[in-house]
């Protein structure tokens, strides 16, 4: 069986892990499973949302320590350069991180270490009620090197990404919650019917509206503030076109009050 379940229903493309065994702990073959499936999803113009889940009991218990550390262990310095364009996860931390298309993460379970990374790289989390998160990294020796860092800062602040960082401890749903990490805490059988929920609250919108939005807080992202400014409003008044979906949503709206 593959160790990524891949389907498409309607605009949506649903993304599995499929280990549930080792708690759908990340090899090489799930890795590249992964890389493949978000590509398809990316170029696919047919879909406009992913919804990424874990088969079995967790979302994902990060890299499979049997056999994703010991390649690095014996890692030369063209192997640490190869990677920087690779990432985890199939590329969604870094490599395939540009898919300007939504991107909701399903977590049930554990999102530790790797998972956790995957997770933040999505654009929306939602967590069933027994969903955990940690970066177990640094009791292994470690720290995260896929994004994780990086994501820490951005969604929760310098002082939440040291807590989880330095400390390696365990966060609940709720408490992950509190902390900015999660969108939305529900009972774990809502959790699929709130992840398509939330994409079909997303379909509604105009899809080439997102994706430009989604672009610019993407590049916005570091710059000073007159950078940003001007790039926010490049990419706006550039995002639209010929205005045809523009005015076709406006006389949908006008009709809508009269």
């Amino acid at each position: 069986m593959s160790k990524v379940l891949y389907e498409k229903r309607g605009r949506i493309a649903y993304i599995t892990l499929n280990r549930p065994e080792v708690l759908n702990a990340v090899d090489d073959e799930l890795d590249e499973a992964l890389w493949e499936a978000w590509a398809d999803f990316g170029s696919d113009d047919a879909v406009d949302v992913a919804i990424v889940t874990g088969a079995g009991k967790a979302f994902c218990a990060g890299a499979d320590l049997k056999t994703w550390l010991p390649k690095w262990a014996h890692a030369n310095m063209m192997d640490l350069r190869r990677n920087v364009g690779r990432g985890f996860g199939g590329g969604i931390t870094r490599g395939q991180h540009r898919i300007y298309k939504p991107i909701i993460a399903a977590v049930n379970g554990y999102a530790v270490g790797g998972g956790f990374e995957i997770a933040l790289a999505c654009d929306f989390r939602i967590a069933a009620e027994s969903a955990r998160f940690a970066s177990f990294e640094v009791r292994r020796g470690l720290h995260q090197g896929d994004g994780g860092i990086v994501r820490l800062v951005a969604i929760a602040g310098l002082a939440v990404a040291l807590d989880l960082a330095l400390t390696g401890r365990e966060v609940s749903a709720e408490e992950a919650y509190r902390l900015g990490l999660v969108n939305r805490v529900v009972p774990d059988d809502r959790l699929m019917d709130a992840a398509e929920e939330l994409a079909d609250q997303l379909l509604e919108n105009s899809q080439q509206a997102i994706r430009s939005a989604k672009e610019t807080i993407l590049d916005v992202v570091g710059r000073s503030l007159d950078d940003a400014l001007r790039l926010e409003t490049l990419n706006a008044y550039s995002s639209v076109g010929d205005f045809s979906e523009v005015h076709k949503r406006l006389q949908e709206f006008y009709d809508r009050k009269r």
